[in-house]
Order: structure tokens, then C-alpha cells, then sequence
């Protein structure tokens, strides 16, 4: 089996030889290297090759988007490692030999590049499948969470701890810690307790020297920087050290559907002023879709307690207590996501429905959409091959924190963040429902933030910008700018030299990964 594996390893350096730039190509025998090196400290059945039986199975796995299942760069191997030393060893083993890693927690990448490169290259793919532990201290209020772990695993296990402790992090279960962390991270609790990232405390990192380091070893800078700044730019987190948050042993769910017949357009139009300044108890998003707008809450108290305030402060919505349902911080998990019939350990399942494809962006808006406009947008929400809006409201505790506190700057200022998705049958070219996305975003740009226009990291968008490698073989800074701005605004320069410091040859590199400081001038 290993003779059978250096043979495909051989004929596959050879092929790429041919089609890769001078700068990632990697000759016949590096790529022999490359595999005889992983070997010698990795077990064989955590390596694959393309002529491995397992290969398309194990890398097909955590692909959440049919649309990068064909006709994309793939890895020539993925390593699949169950502890540190295994990570340690593929980041020295790459280094050596020319080969870079994209690492993928949980395969939710918008643009795929935890597993895919939009050109030719010879790459491997460190699967952090394994790496998946939650470890909960109740008592000290914290838990180790591994980069492989699933935001549901992750809920689930601190659900088990206890009743009335939770973590601010995203709605969708399948979603790889790694990744959320890396890039902020928000959801239902972001007004009460900010996002993800704000509560991270320490972390465990392999760095572009093979070299395992925690907050104090990495250096203050390289800490700030994983926790929202692309985390895969600096090197592999494999785990991450949370503050837990205390919830009411109750909360309490609700969902208002209002048609554009119903009112829509005015309960919208006055809910950009009512949901940021509403307590930060109480979250309140909402899905625009069609002629309807789907008003999500989690309140983090009883039905009793939110009625007095919804109808001082919301009345327009005409939430009532009929549209109230009470349950546990864990168990409204799957409800707000998965559905009134799911149940916790549903949050469990990795696997997800693969039979539409889809491309999103997003936006920040700072000034509220005026009534006439919000018109505007539900008539190209009711074109053909339309998609939707999903708004989320700042206010509370995200918008608290400094812009430089974290690399994540959007904050105080912030009315609603809106994530702009569409979707297509699997197998489809999507021509249609991409070029609604483009369109649409081009209308929305007068109504949103601007210089530079704000975008969310972990909504990854490639057509805000990608890398320019230069003649050194290293990503341009200022090309950077282009896209690096739109995520970070200000905080983009801190990254570069955080960047700078860890892994000042680039080894850690995707299309859209921080560039080292003037790197490309």
C-alpha cells in the first residue's frame, strides 16, 4: 500500500508539475519527500493520496457546497491528524518540502478555501476531523474547544454541563469551530455578550515553524489577531479556550412572519430603529424573503417578562403571547435553526442536505434604509431567481467593544449587519442567482457603509479581491488592501505585522489569507 501510495504521490508532483507558476511548483521528488516525510511521524491511515479508495469520501465529507465538488483545484493530499505532533509534523513536512496546507475545521468556508484553491496548485488539506474535543469546566466557567469541533458539538456538550451556562457563537450546528472563531463569530446572543472571539481566553497554535504555542508563547499581537483576524493566515489552531456566559434557566423563542400586504415595509422600516436599542436581553433578527419578512427572537427571559416589552417598545410588530415558546438555552439551538421538531441531539449530525449550491456577501448598515427604498428592495426580492436577506442588529455589547480590540472593527456605529445569499439546484451553472447577488449588491451600495464599503470576514466574498502573489513568491500588502480593508477597516495594518512576526515567508496562504507587512510594496 505505501509503494502504491509513492507511486500515485510520484505521477501526481509530475502532473502538477507542468501547470503550476515557478513560485508554488514543487519538483518529483519534493512531492516523494513531502510523503515520505509525513509517514515517517504520521500513521498511514490518516494520510490519503488521490489513488486513495477513501480520498473523494474523506474530502467530499465537509464540502457544504455541491458547487466546489467539480471543476476546482483540488488537494493532492489530506491528512487527517489526531493530535499535535501529527499537525506539527505535516507543517514542518510542507515547509521542507514546498507544500503548502489550507486547513478546514468544518468545510463551511463561502469560497471553499479551506479545501480547494481557485488556481493550479500543489496542496495538501490538514482535516481537523479528528481534533474535536469540548472539555466544560462549569465550575471555573470555561471549556477547551478543538478547531474540528462542530458549533453543535460544542453547545451540546456545555448543554450537558449545565442549564444555565451557553457560549455566543453562530445558528448553524455543522459549523466548524475553527473557522467561526477565526472570523469573530455571531449569533443569537451577539447584543448580550458580543461575538465568539470577544470570548475567547487562550488558544493553542502550531505556527509556521512546527512550533506549539499558547497565548504567552504566540506574543500578544498573534493573540489578538487569530481571534477574528483569519485565523488560518497565522498558522493551525487546534484549540481554543472560551469564557462560558450565564443564561436564565428559561428563554423564550418567538417568530412573526409580516407580508409585504401586512405591513412589512413600516414594521422594517421601524425596526432598524427599535432593534439596536432594544435590551440586550433581547435579539430580535429578521429574514427578508419574497414578499414576507420573518422576525426571529431569543429573549433571555420568560414570556411574561418580554410582553411588557415588546409592546412598549415594538408595538408596531403585534407580538403577542400566542406567538411565545418557552424552553431552555439549549434546546431553542435547533429550534431557531433546525425547526420546531428537532430536537438537541440533532445538533449532533454533521451531515447536511447537499441538493442546492449558493453564493453570499454582506453589508453593514450605519444609517437607517428609509421606507420608499425598503419598497424598492422587496420588489427585487420578488424578482425571478431572487434571493434572500438575512439582518442582524448590533447595538448591546458588540457595539461596545473598541474597534481595536479585536480584528473584527465592526461595532459602535453599527445598525444591522445583512447577509445577501442565493441559492441553486446542485449540478446547476447558478447564472441567474449570481447575478441577482451582484446586481442587488450594486443597488444596496448606496444605502450602506462606505470608505470603505464593511464586510464580514466569515461571510468570505472573493469578489471583493483577491491576493496578488508577487515575483518573491510572497502576497502583496496593498493588493490586500482591496479586499483586507473591507473586513477590518483599520485593523488590517495590525494583522499584516502580526503576520509579519508568525510566519513572515507566507506559508500560510489562501486567496483572501493576510499578507505579510509590506510584503509586496
Amino acid at each position: 500500500m505505501h509503494e502504491a501510495k509513492m507511486a500515485m504521490s510520484r505521477s501526481l508532483a509530475l502532473a502538477f508539475f507542468f501547470v503550476c507558476s515557478a513560485s508554488i511548483s514543487s519538483s518529483l521528488a519534493s512531492t516523494d519527500s513531502f510523503l515520505q516525510c509525513l509517514s515517517a511521524s504520521i500513521p498511514s491511515q490518516l494520510l490519503y493520496t488521490q489513488s486513495s479508495p477513501s480520498y473523494t469520501s474523506v474530502l467530499d465529507a465537509t464540502i457544504r457546497n455541491p458547487k466546489f465538488l467539480t471543476n476546482t483545484t483540488k488537494p493532492v493530499w489530506i491528512i487527517t491528524p489526531t493530535n499535535a505532533s501529527h499537525v506539527q509534523a505535516a507543517v514542518v513536512c510542507g515547509r521542507r518540502n514546498n507544500v503548502r496546507l489550507r486547513i478546514r475545521s468544518g468545510g463551511h468556508d463561502y469560497e471553499g478555501l479551506s479545501y480547494r484553491s481557485e488556481r493550479p496548485e500543489v496542496f495538501a488539506v490538514l482535516d481537523l476531523v479528528n481534533i474535536r474535543a469540548v472539555r466544560v469546566d462549569a465550575q471555573s466557567g470555561t471549556a477547551w474547544v478543538d478547531s474540528g469541533a462542530t458549533l453543535g458539538e460544542m453547545y451540546y456538550a456545555i448543554g450537558k454541563a449545565g442549564n444555565q451556562i451557553a457560549f455566543p457563537a453562530g445558528l448553524c450546528p455543522t459549523v466548524g469551530v475553527g473557522g467561526h472563531f477565526s472570523g469573530g463569530g455571531f449569533g443569537m446572543l451577539l447584543r448580550k455578550y458580543g461575538l465568539a472571539a470577544d470570548n475567547v481566553v487562550d488558544a493553542v497554535l502550531v505556527d509556521a515553524k512546527g512550533r506549539l504555542l499558547d497565548k504567552n508563547s504566540m506574543g500578544s499581537d498573534v493573540f489578538w489577531a487569530i481571534r477574528g483576524g483569519a485565523g488560518e493566515s497565522f498558522g493551525v489552531v487546534l484549540s481554543w479556550k472560551v469564557k462560558l456566559v450565564a443564561v436564565p434557566p428559561m428563554v423564550t423563542v418567538f417568530s412573526v412572519p409580516v407580508t409585504v400586504s401586512q405591513g412589512a415595509v413600516d414594521v422594517l422600516t421601524r425596526w432598524q430603529a427599535v432593534a439596536p436599542a432594544l435590551p440586550d436581553d433581547l435579539f430580535i433578527r429578521v429574514i427578508v424573503q419574497g414578499r414576507t419578512a420573518n422576525f426571529q427572537s431569543l429573549y433571555l427571559g420568560t414570556c411574561d417578562a418580554l410582553l411588557p416589552v415588546m409592546r412598549s417598545r415594538f408595538p408596531e410588530l403585534g407580538m403577542n403571547r400566542s406567538h411565545c415558546k418557552e424552553m431552555t438555552w439549549i434546546q431553542s439551538v435547533p429550534y431557531i435553526y433546525l425547526g420546531s421538531s428537532a430536537t438537541v441531539e440533532d445538533i449532533l449530525n454533521r451531515t447536511i442536505a447537499m441538493d442546492t449550491s449558493n453564493k453570499a456577501t454582506s453589508d453593514y448598515v450605519r444609517q437607517a434604509i428609509t421606507k420608499d427604498v425598503w419598497t424598492t428592495i422587496f420588489g427585487w426580492l420578488a424578482r425571478p431567481n431572487a434571493g434572500l436577506m438575512i439582518l442582524d442588529p448590533y447595538g448591546g455589547k458588540i457595539s461596545s467593544v473598541p474597534e481595536a480590540a479585536t480584528p473584527y472593527p465592526h461595532r459602535g456605529g453599527v445598525l444591522y449587519n445583512i447577509q445577501y445569499m442565493n441559492f441553486w439546484r446542485a449540478g446547476g451553472a447558478g447564472d441567474a442567482q449570481r447575478s441577482w447577488i451582484r446586481d442587488f449588491y450594486a443597488f444596496m451600495a448606496p444605502y450602506v457603509s462606505k470608505n470603505p464599503r464593511e464586510a464580514y470576514a466569515n461571510y468570505r466574498d472573493l469578489d471583493l479581491g483577491e491576493n496578488v502573489v508577487g515575483a518573491g513568491g510572497m502576497s502583496s500588502y496593498d493588493a490586500g488592501k482591496v479586499w483586507g480593508e473591507k473586513y477590518f477597516k483599520g485593523n488590517y495594518q495590525r494583522l499584516a505585522m502580526a503576520k509579519g512576526q508568525i510566519d513572515p515567508d507566507d506559508y500560510f496562504r489562501n486567496e483572501q489569507s493576510i499578507p505579510p507587512f509590506a510584503s509586496g510594496k
